[in-house]
C-alpha cells in the first residue's frame, strides 16, 4: 500500500513546472522545502507529466536543472532524482550502481541486495520492464552485466534471478512444496547452497509456490528456512540467499533489516540504503514496512531517520508524514 499523500487539488503539470523553475532561479538552499512540497506529494503519473512539461517549457530536463541550479546536499539531490525516474528506470539505475561497487569488496553483499529486491520483491512484469530499461540505458543486458561483474557462486544465483520470468498466478502444488523443502534442507545441511537445484527452485518457481515451500520447511523442520540459512551459512552466498527468501516470503522484514543495519553501518551506506528502500517502496508497500518497523522496534521509522534536514524532510514526505 502506498504511503504517498497527495493534496486534495493537484496543480497542473504546467503550474508545477513554473513553480519549480522559479525555485531554481532563486538558488537558495531554503527553497529545497518547496521542492519537497511539490515533488514529495505527486504520484508517478503526475511526476512523469511534470518532467515532460518542464522540458517542453524550458528546454532542459528537470533532473539536470535539479543538479545544476539547486543549492542542496548531494544526498537530497540523489533522493529526489531517484524519485523522478519511472519505477523501471529507477530500478535499472539502482542495479547498475550496485554492480559498479563490486571493487569495494567488503560492501558487495550490501549493495547486491538491490538486485535481489528487484527480482524477488516485485512482480515478474516489473522485472521485465527493468530489464528493458537496463538495455536501453546501458547498451547491455542486466544479466550480462551481472555475469561480468559478479564472481561465482553469486553469479549463478543472481543471473538466474534476474533472467527469470515467473508465472504470476496463484498456482501451487503441495507435494512439490514438500519435495522441494526437503531438497533445500539437504542443500543447507550439506552446505551446498550454490548447487543448480537450489538456484533452479528459487529462480523459476512462482512466488505462491515458493511461499508454500517455505511454509512446508518450517512445519517439517521446526525452523524458518531464513533462520536455518543464517545459522548454517555465514558467507556472502548464505547472506544473499537469505535475502532472496525474505524478499519472497516477508519483504517487510527484509526492508526493515536493511534500514536498521544501515543505521549502525558506515555513514556512506546510510543514504544509499535508506533512500533506496523509501523511494522504491513508497508507491508499493511502504505503509506495511512502516507498520512492521513500529511493531519490531517500538518506534516509528520517521523518528529513526538521520542526515541533512531537507533530505530527512523529503523522506518524511514519502513516508506520508507531511502534507
Amino acid at each position: 500500500m502506498s504511503s504517498l499523500k497527495l493534496p486534495e487539488s493537484v496543480p497542473s503539470p504546467a503550474q508545477d513546472s513554473e513553480r519549480l523553475r522559479e525555485v531554481f532561479r532563486r538558488r537558495k538552499n531554503k527553497n529545497a522545502s518547496e521542492i519537497i512540497w511539490i515533488l514529495g506529494h505527486r504520484d508517478s503519473k503526475h511526476r512523469k507529466e511534470i518532467k515532460y512539461e518542464y522540458e517542453k517549457l524550458f528546454g532542459q530536463s528537470l533532473i539536470k536543472s535539479l543538479h545544476s541550479e539547486l543549492s542542496a546536499s548531494a544526498e537530497f539531490k540523489s533522493a529526489v532524482e531517484l524519485w523522478l525516474y519511472d519505477a523501471p528506470e529507477r530500478d535499472a539505475r539502482l542495479a547498475w550502481m550496485a554492480l559498479r561497487t563490486m571493487s569495494k569488496k567488503k560492501r558487495i553483499k550490501n549493495h547486491l541486495q538491490a538486485i535481489v529486491e528487484i527480482a524477488c520483491a516485485s512482480s515478474p512484469h516489473h522485472l521485465m520492464a527493468v530489464r528493458q530499461a537496463y538495455r536501453n540505458l546501458f547498451d547491455c543486458s542486466l544479466e550480462e552485466d551481472i555475469a561480468y561483474n559478479v564472481s561465482q557462486p553469486l553469479r549463478k544465483l543472481l543471473v538466474g534471478l534476474a533472467s527469470s520470468y515467473r508465472y504470476d498466478k496463484e498456482v501451487l502444488e503441495l507435494n512439490v512444496a514438500n519435495s522441494e523443502a526437503a531438497k533445500l534442507r539437504e542443500a543447507i545441511e550439506r552446505k551446498q547452497l550454490g548447487n543448480d537445484e537450489v538456484v533452479w527452485i528459487l529462480s523459476t518457481r512462482n512466488f505462491f509456490q515458493l511461499k508454500e515451500t517455505f511454509k512446508s520447511y518450517k512445519q517439517t523442520y521446526d525452523i524458518p528456512i531464513d533462520e536455518d540459512i543464517r545459522s548454517s551459512a555465514k558467507d556472502e552466498l548464505g547472506f544473499i540467499l537469505r535475502v532472496v527468501v525474505l524478499c519472497i516470503d516477508s519483504p517487510e522484514k527484509h526492508f526493515i533489516e536493511v534500514i536498521s543495519s544501515s543505521m549502525v553501518g558506515s555513514k556512506a551506506d546510510i543514504p544509499d540504503s535508506v533512500t533506496r528502500v523509501i523511494v522504491s517502496r513508497a508507491e508499493k508497500d511502504l505503509v506495511n514496512i512502516k507498520t512492521e518497523y513500529l511493531n519490531t522496534n517500538k518506534t516509528t521509522l520517521s523518528s529513526a531517520l538521520t542526515g541533512d534536514t531537507y533530505y530527512k524532510d523529503f523522506l518524511m514526505a514519502l513516508l506520508g508524514e507531511q502534507l
